[in-house]
């Protein structure tokens, strides 16, 4: 192993372990270290594809475009992705490697995939200068940690240095960050270097007496205080990050409105709604009022239904008309507009069938918005495509734009009735020819894709929304997000913020690399 590292930990789920790391990984690169992210063993229904179509967690493909580097499946070989009733998906370097209880996976990962897991540090380790490794939940778990694979032990193998993590947003960090300290044992500790108190509101005057007293408690020092950082337009890692379901609180959705009001779209929160950063992009847009939506209620305001992505698209399937919310999509289909992705255009088709009980033991009737059926199969296809639209307009309104770009994860595989109308035609490395992707309902005003990602592209994204206005009679947009722009310019305000607040000498320097001079010279100012 060539590379150094350091290792950021928390003190629980959701205290900022993943956008910290992306800060890191930023800063390294910003002074001139080869760097990689790496989180041995990550459980999220958002995940990425990597060139090589290759199946990875979206933090961790975030952490690398903070490197400004490719990811790689050697950044997270170990992805557990939640099918219901205690069981996960296990992929492993990016293939599917079984579906497994949360039982029998605890007593087979340190045996058998802690080993891979520490052949992909080395292969990171052997090509950059510096590793930052990312922890899962806490390290002090007693529970979980003897078969624990991604906190402490790893942190042994890599001899990382680390960071613990405290969210001050939530309250008691002062007790959590002890309590975590105090649950592990000596060896542990000793790897701890110092804390971070991480989303920070206030006066930090009110907060130093307490950083005091608990330096004198762990014995280890704070290496800074950073403040909450609002609109960073990154992704989140699991749906603590979304926001409130029940937080409806535009008053764009409470009234008619103006024609210049924001296109109200809403995206169904299904149970198992998987890959919900495909939405970011177009909850940054000015002219859009985008809202998680799980009752007819919300809908009923909506100009846009968009039906996402699913873990388990029979379930929730199932789910959604348990609580009517099919009655008020097909009725909304009468006169507005609705988009499926991935598993959500399965939903709008005629039919789901599972016959390797893949995801279900059942055949399920779509919504028959589109006519297409779906057939899971055991092979997950994944993928980087790209491609163009085959009608030049969309919702009957024409298009500056058709092409189109993303990636796919699914298990479906999708069949033409008789009259459908595909929606793309797309390519992918690795694929010989060209591939017909999703379907448009008869009228127009619906359409659904497996191409996640598909609003990330500036060209579509606004394509789309100047179409969707256009249909429901609003006016043009006054303006228009550059997404790879703005999440450059977050990625850097994000790696600014941090500079600014930790210690960062004393950082490089428990990660075993130096500081160049013009870093150095502001640190000791």
């Amino acid at each position: 192993m060539r590379a150094r590292s350091i290792m950021v930990l928390g003190t629980s789920s959701h205290v900022g372990k993943s956008l910290l790391a992306a800060a890191l990984c930023r800063i390294f690169a910003q002074e001139g270290y080869r760097v990689a992210p790496f989180k041995s063993q990550n459980m999220s229904l958002n995940s990425a594809v990597t060139r090589e179509g290759l199946e990875i967690g979206r933090a961790q493909a975030l952490q690398a475009e903070a490197a400004c580097i490719l990811p790689s499946v050697h950044m997270n070989p170990i992805l557990l992705k939640p099918t219901g009733n205690m069981t996960s998906q296990v992929i492993v370097h990016g293939k599917i490697w079984g579906t497994l209880s949360a039982a029998n996976y605890h007593l087979r990962r340190v045996s058998e995939l802690f080993p891979l897991a520490c052949e992909s540090y080395q292969t990171l380790a052997f090509e950059n200068d510096v590793i930052v490794l990312e922890g899962a939940g806490s390290p002090a778990e007693i529970n979980l940690k003897s078969q624990d694979i991604v906190n402490m032990r790893m942190a042994e193998f890599a001899d990382a240095s680390c960071i613990l993590i405290g969210d001050i947003d939530r309250g008691g960090v002062f007790a959590s960050l002890l309590g975590t300290v105090e649950l592990l044992e000596p060896h542990e500790r000793s790897r701890i270097a110092g804390f971070i108190i991480n989303k920070f509101r206030g006066d930090i005057k009110l907060l130093e007496p307490g950083i005091r007293l608990i330096e004198e408690r762990l014995g280890k020092p704070c290496f800074g205080v950073v403040p909450y950082i609002a609109d960073l337009s990154l992704d989140e890692e699991d749906s603590l990050g979304l926001p409130a379901l029940d937080s409806h609180s535009d008053t764009s959705w409470q009234s008619p409105g103006t024609p210049s009001r924001p296109l109200r779209i809403a995206v169904v929160a299904l149970p198992s709604f998987s890959n919900f950063t495909d939405f970011d992009a177009l909850r940054a847009e000015p002219c859009v009022s985008l809202q998680f939506c799980r009752t007819p209620d919300q809908l009923a305001a909506a100009d846009v239904i968009i039906i996402p992505g699913s873990k388990q698209t029979a379930d929730d399937l199932y789910w959604m008309r348990s609580h009517h919310l099919d009655k008020s999509i097909l009725s909304h289909a009468k006169t507005g507009l609705v988009v499926g992705i991935c598993g959500g255009m399965q939903i709008l088709g005629t039919e789901i069938t599972d016959p390797h009980k893949m995801e279900s033991s059942s055949t399920v009737n779509g919504l028959g918005l589109l006519a297409i059926r779906t057939s899971m199969r055991p092979d997950k296809m994944t993928r980087i495509s790209c491609g163009h639209l085959l009608a030049p307009s969309l919702f009957g309104q024409p298009l500056s734009s058709t092409d189109v770009r993303g990636y796919e994860v699914h298990l479906g595989e999708t069949e033409y009735l008789e009259g459908a109308s595909p929606f793309a035609r797309i390519s992918a490395d690795g694929w010989n020819g060209t591939f017909l992707d999703g379907c448009i309902a008869d009228g127009g005003n619906a359409f659904g894709t497996y191409l996640h990602g598909i609003f990330d592209t500036d060209s579509f994204r606004h394509s789309f929304l100047i179409a969707a206005r256009q249909f429901c009679h609003l006016a043009a947009p006054e303006r228009l997000e550059d997404w790879r722009q703005r999440r450059e310019q977050s990625l850097d305000r994000l790696a600014t913020t941090v500079r600014s607040a930790v210690d960062l000498k004393t950082i490089f320097a428990f990660a075993g690399i130096t500081c160049n001079e013009e870093l150095q010279a502001k640190e000791d100012r």
